[in-house]
């Protein structure tokens, strides 16, 4: 398999270059792995000491953060470095600040990996979630490079628990320790006979509750508010964008404000969005010197304030969940807010808990989203229980972070 497997990165490879420019995304994606070992080369020299953290893309380095921005304070003789596989990550967190340099992870190739880890020479290479590439994975073991995973998560479906999964299960062995969510992750790796487990929780819980402990004022959205009763939906596809615009053209009044974030901020897709409501609509970049007051419908179009921005919700909304899968629930959940979500939430440990302990619920249509919602801004004594309940969780899974650390400064302290 491990023959086969190298046949067809090679393969995805030479077919990535001369499809690429039919799509943007794999554009970025194949143009952006052109330069990275010269950026390297650039940037570290073989007596740098280097702590590297790869993220698949943008939610797994914000689970990663957390230990990224301790680290940065506490080894200031060490250089930070962080790779990325999606453009979706890379682009946005390109100019990171408390990182030395931020790129993509080469193809795993046995040739582009050897090449890497020549040039970098990480004191300890750091995974967040996921991303199990068979040749890095192999070289680190090799150069007997630390390695370890955070944040993990484990499922029985997964090929390193199947028959046919002993040659990705043989990469697992290049890990030195895993720090994974939940106890069925651990339960999961001891079967295949992997001890070094720790189960330290989900960092994510502690980058949600460091944005509550910031002073969040954003002079824009208070003046949109203007002391209503406010929800906020944030990273919303089409299916959710369509029981919004029923709600609002239909059942909402002038005493709720709706503060929308959509996934998908191409200006064309935008504008036609925002044309599809009948209440006053304004865009955040159209808002500076207009009476925010006056408008009920304010379309986030651009990217980056939606952790902040859910400071000011009543009532929340999580997109996604009539698709691959819902956003990241802790995000408003953290700011003890009442969540509503669609179907598709069963992968996120988080969202089944949530939605167990009432502080999330969940609708698969049209007239669900209309009752809840619309009990929800009728029942103010409500609203604040559910949303207590939220807070309550986020407090009681902070934590992972320090654990991590710890292990982290231990394996910084021998070498």
């Amino acid at each position: 398999m491990y023959f086969f497997y190298n046949i067809t990165v090679h393969i995805v490879s030479f077919v990535l270059k001369r499809v690429a420019f039919l799509n943007e995304k794999l554009l970025l994606f194949v143009k952006g792995r052109e330069d990275v070992f010269s950026k390297l080369k650039k940037h570290f020299s073989p007596n740098d000491n280097i702590l590297w953290f790869h993220c698949a893309s943008l939610g797994e380095f914000e689970q990663g953060r957390p230990i990224i921005e301790k680290c940065k304070r506490e080894f200031q003789d060490y250089k930070i470095l962080i790779t990325f596989f999606s453009p979706s990550g890379y682009e946005i967190r390109k100019n990171y600040s408390e990182a030395d340099l931020v790129t993509y992870l080469p193809l795993d190739t046995v040739k582009n990996m050897k090449l890497f880890l020549q040039i970098v020479n990480p004191k300890l290479a750091i995974f967040v979630k996921y991303e199990f590439w068979p040749n890095l994975l192999k070289q680190l073991k090799i150069n007997q490079v630390s390695t370890i995973l955070i944040s993990g998560i484990f499922r029985k479906e997964q090929s390193f628990f199947k028959n046919y999964g002993d040659w990705m299960k043989k990469s697992l062995l290049s890990f030195d320790h895993f720090f994974v969510q939940d106890k069925n992750s651990e339960a999961l790796l001891n079967n295949i006979g992997l001890k070094n487990v720790t189960v330290s929780g989900d960092t994510r819980f502690d980058r949600v509750f460091e944005i509550t402990k910031q002073r969040i004022s954003l002079d824009i959205i208070e003046n949109f508010v203007d002391n209503k009763v406010t929800f906020i939906a944030g990273s919303t596809w089409p299916k959710d964008e369509e029981l919004l615009i029923n709600f609002i053209n239909n059942e909402s009044d002038s005493n709720q404000k709706f503060i929308i974030a959509p996934h998908n901020i191409n200006t064309n897709e935008i504008e036609k969005f925002k044309k599809s409501f009948s209440k006053k609509v304004v865009l955040y970049s159209e808002s500076t010197n207009k009476n925010l007051s006056n408008f009920q419908v304010l379309i986030v179009d651009t990217i980056g304030l939606l952790s902040q921005i859910y400071n000011y919700a009543d009532i929340a909304y999580v997109g996604g969940g009539f698709g691959a899968g819902i956003h990241n629930i802790l995000e408003p959940a953290t700011f003890g807010t009442p969540i509503i979500i669609g179907p598709n939430y069963h992968k996120f440990k988080e969202a089944k808990e949530l939605v167990n302990k009432g502080a999330c619920k969940v609708i698969t249509k049209d007239s669900e989203f209309k009752i809840i919602l619309n009990n929800l801004f009728n029942d103010t004594v409500s609203r604040k229980n559910i949303g207590q309940i939220s807070r309550n969780y986020i407090n009681e899974n902070i934590g992972s972070s320090n654990i991590i650390y710890e292990y982290i400064n231990k394996r910084i302290s021998k070498k």
